[in-house]
């Protein structure tokens, strides 16, 4: 098969893996609805709330892999190495389709999360790209997660890291970022964007300072969306 029939195959498939909404099948099998409980939101977040944290590690750890999967698959048989602008799209696109799936869910009536996991995964899976890039987002994550406690605003901050990220390897390791692989950065930095905007309520809610944070629910509105990074 060619590039372009393996597209045409790999990318409604990776919108359709996006968009199994993994959080509401953990909760439905713990007995909790969680569009109905918290926040409303199928996210880990919400559902790490509603069952502990270790249900946040286990749906965010399967947003992830909605992203990963489909990226690696369409490396393998779509192909990189020519890291042309035309292979790059292709590639790219099977990425889009599996976070797309997860934020506009076929199965939820095209609703879904804000896509911060599917998206961490779809860029590790750009390898090599993305890879370094992506797990230094997830770094930034973790640290600030780990300092506030406040999954929205550890989101926003590594999302924007991500480009940046990207654009200081590649240059480092004199890789055509400006110029053969320029949708990579094109898509980086649009990546970013989409992640801030599906977060505009939050943002409003942490300028306004009413956002939770994780594990506090004591002094927190727990009916709050705290940023559902799945």
């Amino acid at each position: 098969m060619s590039s372009l029939e393996w597209l045409a195959v790999l990318a409604p498939a990776a919108y359709v893996a996006g968009s199994v909404p993994f959080g509401l099948i953990v909760g439905l099998t713990k007995g909790v609805d969680p569009r109905n409980a918290g926040s409303g939101n199928i996210g880990a977040t919400n559902v790490g709330r509603l069952l502990g944290g270790k249900y946040f590690a286990l749906v965010f750890t399967l947003d992830m892999l909605k992203g990963l999967l489909p990226t690696l698959a369409a490396s393998y048989f779509i192909g990189r190495t020519a890291a042309g602008a035309a292979n790059c799209w292709m590639w790219l696109a099977v990425a889009f389709a599996a976070i797309a799936g997860h934020m506009f869910s076929v199965f939820l009536g095209f609703k879904g999360g804000k896509g911060v996991a599917t998206s961490l995964g779809a860029a590790l899976g750009v390898w090599p790209f993305y890879t370094l890039a992506g797990a230094a987002a997830g770094v930034v994550w973790a640290i600030i997660f780990w300092r506030t406690r406040i999954v929205s605003i550890a989101s926003i901050v590594a999302a924007g890291v991500f480009p940046v990220a990207y654009v200081a390897i590649g240059v480092a390791r004199s890789w055509p970022v400006f110029g053969a692989q320029w949708p990579l950065l094109v898509f980086a930095c649009f990546v970013a964007i989409m992640i801030a905007f599906r977060h505009r309520s939050n943002i409003r809610r942490l300028l306004a300072g009413t956002e939770g944070a994780f594990g506090k629910g004591n002094n927190r509105d727990p009916n709050a969306d705290s940023g559902n990074p799945s």
